[in-house]
């Protein structure tokens, strides 16, 4: 028996039977063919979900209208007959391995670009832009909104034709259903405009036509923002009516999630986020409603997971990122193994605002097998036997360790540090990063699972790896703080830190200090917020025109909002010159010189790859090298587990 009878507990939408409670939701990946087609590596992506145990698949959002509709390059399409073989496919190969799936049906509105849309302009119910994209929309005609309106039929349709048990209307996170719900995006003065009951007429006759032409039983989800948490826009009361309304419309499951593109982060949460913050917009709904009700927003515990349904706070738990992240996840949590569960670190790096955004394949920070799915899908044991010495245990020299180990070699790992963890520890300290420490647990896990030696408090030198007699050795010795040259950065200026050092600890920080951090990247952005939290008056000086341009898109557009709430002041475009006792020198692009002043200054320039005289040395001595992480090239989590992982798999 399950330690988590209720998660693990059938679940019924309609007259559907779902073999537990959690819910992989819809999730942008691009890994669609270029034409919006489904591809192979789309339906291995799946195929792993319904290999892990979950129980109902919601697939990724279907542009009903092609290009118009589109909001990520690769997604994928369903307005013609030719591409339903493909879903038929999908839908197969995800019910053999006992799983239900739904087809999230979509049409973007104004949240998309020109870039995507191939040139067309984008729609909406009013010409409102918005205020994340920045791009200005042209008001839908009547005689294009019924157009849009038979466009969903024909795609519902067309669903339950390749084998999908069910549809999901996306009328969350502003999109053009969304659109027309809510005040903030629909100004119109017609019979699709005005009060509640007007704005909703455009998905309440989509799904009145739905059902004429699948059934009153064919089920329907649908999703919805029930707090938009925007100015303006629909609050939790309106989400209370909508739910009312949907429910007397015959939709057979509510997927309550919250905000629109311009409160992205309460979208697709950044790591500040707690765990289930989210839980009470689907309990609040739950209690007016008697059809089940999903919820969502950063779930990653089983046993939080399993708290949720038994409470009756919600019918079902949306798995989302964490299931990028652990494609296992629902079976690991079903036997119990919770601590073998990697959770998902909100990072959004590897996934939607780091990769999908940018154009490029879904990927994961801390799960290099994503998009590879079927290459990855079993590590074998390698012909060969080798012992291997990794030298640094930080992300990369873990992950090599744990997938050189379960090829079957003989690994060991040196750590020169106490503890294992290299950045990953320093990563984790900044406010609201703490969720890092779940990746830095699971690879200590792992080690141990895997079978690796792991010999921490060594100063690995040449002299002591080889005496190891290593057939190989893998070098993950990370970076190092770049020390600038600028006039004042050195160890007699006391008032002067590096941002690791600050981190650490090693700098006093009182409540009205003036604290000048030079370097607006992610680590300066972090320590200034670090700083900021204690009190502390920060400014950031940035040479390029923009702070925190290292940062994917969604934690950046929540830094700025946290880093002005906070008062941290910063100056972009400029040069430090020099660091007096009394504040920091610098200069703009066109000579205009500046001060600000500083009781203390941080420097956050970059960090340089340590490792090389090693390397050098060893390969002196005969011995293969192969560096992995920060030693090879600086980069962020997602790099480093990559690498390592590569240089595990090739041995």
């Amino acid at each position: 028996m399950s330690p988590l009878p209720n998660l693990f507990s059938e679940g019924r939408i309609g007259k559907l039977t779902v073999r537990n409670r959690i819910v992989m939701p819809p999730m942008a990946t691009n890994l669609a063919n270029e034409d919006g087609s489904v591809s192979q590596k789309l339906i291995d992506y799946y195929v792993a979900r319904a290999k892990g145990g979950v129980g109902l698949i919601i697939l990724e959002n279907v542009q009903v209208s092609y290009p118009q509709g589109k909001n990520v390059a690769c997604q994928l399409r369903l307005d013609d007959d030719k591409y339903t073989a493909g879903f038929f496919e999908l839908a197969e190969a995800v019910h053999n391995y006992g799983a239900k799936i739904f087809m999230q049906i979509h049409h973007a509105g104004r949240q998309t670009t020109p870039g995507i849309t191939e040139g067309i302009q984008p729609v909406a119910p009013s010409p409102v832009p918005c205020g994340f994209l920045k791009v200005q929309p042209r008001e839908l005609t009547l005689e294009e909104i019924e157009d849009i309106i038979q466009r969903f039929v024909n795609t519902a349709v067309r669903a339950k034709t390749a084998g999908f048990d069910g549809i999901e209307l996306h009328g969350a996170h502003g999109y053009l259903i969304g659109q027309f719900m809510s005040p903030r995006t629909n100004k119109r003065v017609d019979q699709y405009g005005g009060s509640l009951e007007r704005r909703m007429r455009f998905p309440l006759e989509i799904i009145r036509r739905i059902k004429e032409a699948v059934g009153d039983d064919y089920p329907i989800s649908f999703r919805f923002s029930a707090d938009e948490f925007i100015e303006g826009g629909n609050t939790l009361e309106e989400g209370k009516q909508i739910a009312k309304m949907l429910e007397e419309a015959g939709v057979h499951v509510l997927h309550v999630s919250s905000g629109i593109y311009e409160s992205m982060p309460t979208i697709l949460e950044t790591s500040r986020f707690e765990q289930g913050w989210r839980l009470y917009l689907a309990e609040t709904i739950k209690k007016i409603v008697n059809i089940p009700v999903i919820t969502v927003g950063v779930i990653r515990d089983p046993e939080f997971a399993e708290e949720i349904i038994a409470s009756g706070k919600a019918d079902f738990v949306a798995i989302g990122r964490g299931l990028i992240a652990d494609p296992e996840w629902p079976r690991k949590a079903k036997e119990g193994r919770f601590d073998e569960v990697r959770k998902c670190i909100s990072c959004n790096v590897g996934c939607i605002g780091g990769h999908v955004f940018y154009n490029r394949r879904l990927r994961c920070s801390i799960n290099p097998c994503v998009g590879h799915e079927a290459l990855y899908s079993e590590i074998k044991q390698s012909p060969e036997k080798k012992k291997v010495v990794v030298v640094g245990g930080g992300p990369a020299g873990m992950q090599a360790a744990i997938v050189a180990a379960k090829k079957g070699h003989s690994v060991v790992l040196l750590e020169k540090e106490q503890k294992l963890g290299g950045q990953l520890e320093l990563a984790a300290i900044p406010p609201g990063k703490s969720k890092i420490n779940w990746f830095n647990e699971w690879l200590k896990g792992e080690l141990a699972r895997a079978g690796v030696e792991v010999k921490t408090g060594v100063e690995a030198d040449a002299e002591y790896v080889a005496a190891l007699n290593p057939d190989l050795v893998i070098l993950a010795t990370g970076s190092e703080p770049i020390k600038p040259n600028i006039k004042g950065v050195s160890p007699e200026n006391a008032h002067v830190f590096q941002a690791w050092d600050v981190l650490r600890g090693k700098m006093d920080c009182k409540e009205g200090d003036q604290v000048v951090v030079v370097g607006g990247g992610l680590v300066g952005c972090e320590t200034a917020h670090y700083l900021a939290e204690k009190g502390a008056k920060v400014t950031i000086l940035e040479m390029l025109p923009e702070v925190a341009s290292d940062m994917e898109p969604i934690t950046r557009f929540d830094m700025m909002q946290i880093l002005g709430k906070l008062g941290v002041k910063m100056k972009t475009n400029v040069i430090v010159t020099e660091i007096t006792e009394n504040g920091v020198v610098y200069m703009y692009k066109n000579g205009q010189q500046g001060f600000e002043p500083a009781q203390k200054v941080v420097i956050s320039v970059g960090q340089s790859p340590v490792g090389k005289k090693l390397k050098d040395a060893l390969e002196q001595k005969g011995i293969e090298v192969r560096v992995v992480g920060d030693a090879a090239k600086v980069g962020k989590i997602i790099d480093a587990v990559a690498s390592g992982f590569q240089a595990g798999w090739q041995l």
